[in-house]
């Protein structure tokens, strides 16, 4: 019996299987609203065999965006949106997730396509809010420093968002607390230089953080799951590491978080990462022992015995796969046939089978 396909459940939802489609930005959306590429994008995963497919990062406002053409959740419009998605994703037989998030400091760039420069206000830019007066590099503008203020109106954009989030159809919800955009801004001491109650101790820099996710899980339906990415690892000495991820995944869980998605990196353009086959896979196995709580793996995770191993060994409750997914949207189908493992085709593709 393959472990990559068999079924877990949290809280009421059961995913079909242990793999999930990594939100990953499509930069192809218009203020905000999904169009019909995120349709076919995402609609092809579903129909592929995952159990989960993850929207990408979804603005709780516009100027959490990282580009002007980011995908977002800040009102009831861009929820009607979303439904047509969500309703063809739900008939495959896949779970519609969605990721909230706030860029911070690497907000208002271009395309990346483009180059991903920083776009002034005179390109349709704006100011990125941070923790501190930070830049990301030296070709990133100033941020403005978020008020007490500011910070308690984040809170209430990421609740609403979760409440926008239930209205368009999702069944499952990810915070983004990873890659160097706000939350995990507010986590790393090289972002956050703060002398107020969010920032200082690690007690201050998760302060904001656990606010997100108080708020995100008491708008969040009780019966649905909830999710949180993390940057397990800055990669850079004194900057975020695996021991305050695992107590803020311990933090997490008193919250009613279900499972932490287990990512590193992005805070910092010139972190040294040994990046390679399965190289976050330590991180899911540490936090999901230590912190005694379901986690995920993703990076570069790209053959079925691979992502076996990794559910078969409980390093990883499931797996996430981002670019070999974007390769290949019927992976889980082909993964399915090299395990020995029975997933149904869509009936349209059975003579294919």
């Amino acid at each position: 019996m393959s472990q990559l396909f068999s079924p877990l459940r949290l809280r009421s939802v059961e995913f079909k299987n242990r793999i999930f489609v990594s939100p990953m930005c499509q930069y192809s959306s218009n203020d905000g609203m999904p169009t019909d590429w995120h349709l076919v994008h995402l609609g092809s995963r579903a129909v592929g065999g995952a159990a989960l497919v993850m929207v990408e990062a979804t603005a709780v406002s516009p100027e959490g965006r990282i580009t002007p053409w980011d995908s977002g959740i800040w009102s009831n419009d861009h929820a009607q949106v979303f439904k047509r998605i969500t309703a063809f994703i739900k008939a495959q037989s896949a779970l519609p997730g969605i990721q909230l998030a706030h860029a911070g400091r690497k907000a208002s760039t271009d395309l990346p396509w483009r180059g991903g420069a920083s776009l002034g206000l005179d390109k349709g830019g704006w100011q990125p809010l941070a923790p501190s007066p930070i830049p990301f590099d030296r070709d990133s503008p100033m941020p403005r420093e978020m008020s007490a203020a500011d910070i308690a109106e984040v809170v209430v954009q990421f609740a609403r968002g979760a409440r926008h989030a239930l209205e368009a159809g999702f069944e499952v919800l990810e915070i983004h607390m990873a890659h160097g955009y706000l939350l995990h801004e507010f986590l790393s001491p090289l972002a956050n230089r703060r002398s107020d109650r969010f920032g200082g101790s690690l007690e201050g820099r998760t302060r904001f953080p656990l606010e997100v996710a108080q708020a995100v899980r008491q708008a969040w339906p009780g019966h649905l799951p909830l999710f949180v990415r993390i940057s397990s690892t800055d990669w850079v000495d004194g900057g975020w590491d695996l021991a305050q991820s695992i107590e803020l995944s311990r933090r997490l869980k008193e919250i009613g978080v279900d499972l932490i998605d287990c990512s590193s990196a992005g805070m910092v353009p010139h972190a040294r990462i040994p990046a390679g086959p399965g190289f976050q896979v330590p991180f899911a196995a540490a936090i999901r022992r230590q912190a005694d709580m379901p986690t995920a793996a993703v990076g570069f995770i790209t053959s079925p015995v691979q992502a076996e191993q990794i559910v078969a060994l409980g390093e990883a409750d499931a797996v996430l796969l981002a670019r070999e997914m974007l390769r290949d949207p019927y992976w889980p189908l082909h993964a399915a046939k090299a395990l020995n493992a029975d997933l149904p085709w869509p009936p349209q593709y059975l003579r294919a089978k």
